[in-house]
């Protein structure tokens, strides 16, 4: 709807807003952590209200969501950036850092569930699904720890001068918090729009015999929507290392926050999560991991890179609705 397209645009200008204000790499976690706290809200509210499916919906937005950021959203990003500049920079130590921590939560949370016994099938039980919540916290408060305190400089951009905005002023301390709470408001109502769009969603789904698993893509394309505006904005304007951040940043905290809260719902509330993705999806998923890590190891990029992750994108996409 458009008082959904109104409310994601709005999000993003104030999270830009909020970003500059604060400076980098702190400024893309504010996204970052807004957008996983939409998810979660979102994931929670629809786990509660129950229903056909509701098991698999937790697994099915985080993974959608991972594979929309390395894929779709860092594909995009290397393309548009490689066409526009034919090759762009960015710090190495810090990106390799991330994707180590993503490529490690990933399979702990999402693959790992196929082949424990205490349980049948793709499940944890609670006592692995509490340890592995833990585990999960545990690495993505290590990376946040990098990020922001430890080896804050392996985050920010290589060279000021290569940016077209950086001579653009920083708002004041009155606007940043302005946008701050404006920002959480039009995030707020994301949640409320998508809510209300759900069961239409579904019922639409259900009509034209697509997979369940669509929900999940579709959520999180709703959710990840501002991000990627921004992340796009930023390597359209030569700032790399600003879409990498935001990328990287979105993913752990989607997977390394979603997954403790979801699990903590559902052994509270006494509900069926199933975390395991299938064999096609796991194939698709380190397939994509081990292109991206190819494609983020030298510092330098081109638009190939962004090629190739699109087509594993679109393939995603196409397998997805047609199994």
């Amino acid at each position: 709807s458009f008082g959904l397209i109104g409310t994601i645009l709005a999000a993003v200008h104030h999270a830009e807003v909020v970003a500059l204000r604060i400076g980098e790499p702190l400024g893309t976690l504010v996204l970052a952590i807004a957008i996983t706290t939409i998810e979660v809200a979102l994931i929670v509210s629809l786990m509660l209200a129950g229903g056909e499916g509701t098991a698999f919906l937790a697994r099915d937005t985080i993974f959608a969501t991972e594979m929309i950021i390395m894929t779709g959203i860092v594909g995009g990003c290397l393309l548009i950036g490689g066409i526009k500049f034919k090759e762009q920079n960015y710090g190495l130590d810090g990106i390799s850092a991330a994707l180590t921590v993503l490529t490690a939560i990933s399979v702990l949370t999402l693959i790992l569930p196929n082949y424990t016994t205490s349980v049948e099938g793709p499940i944890y039980n609670n006592e692995q699904l509490i340890f592995v919540s833990f585990v999960s916290l545990i690495l993505y408060g290590s990376f946040l720890l990098m990020q922001t305190v430890k080896h804050r400089d392996y985050f920010l951009p290589l060279d000021a001068s290569d940016h077209e905005e950086v001579h653009e002023v920083a708002p004041t301390n009155w606007v940043g918090y302005i946008s701050t709470f404006l920002l959480i408001i039009a995030l707020a109502l994301v949640v409320l729009v998508a809510k209300t769009l759900s069961p239409s969603i579904e019922s639409g789904i259900d009509s034209i015999g697509a997979p369940k698993s669509v929900v999940g893509i579709i959520i999180a394309c709703v959710v990840l929507l501002p991000e990627a505006l921004s992340a796009i904005k930023a390597a359209i304007n030569n700032r790399l290392q600003s879409s990498l951040n935001l990328a990287f940043g979105s993913a752990l905290a989607s997977i390394g926050l979603t997954i403790p809260a979801v699990a903590l719902v559902s052994i509270f509330f006494n509900l069926d999560l199933t975390l395991g993705i299938d064999v096609k999806s796991t194939v698709l998923f380190i397939l994509s991991l081990f292109i991206l890590s190819l494609s983020l190891r030298t510092g330098k990029t081109t638009m190939i890179q962004g090629v190739v992750l699109l087509v594993v994108f679109s393939v995603y996409l196409f397998i997805t609705i047609v199994p």
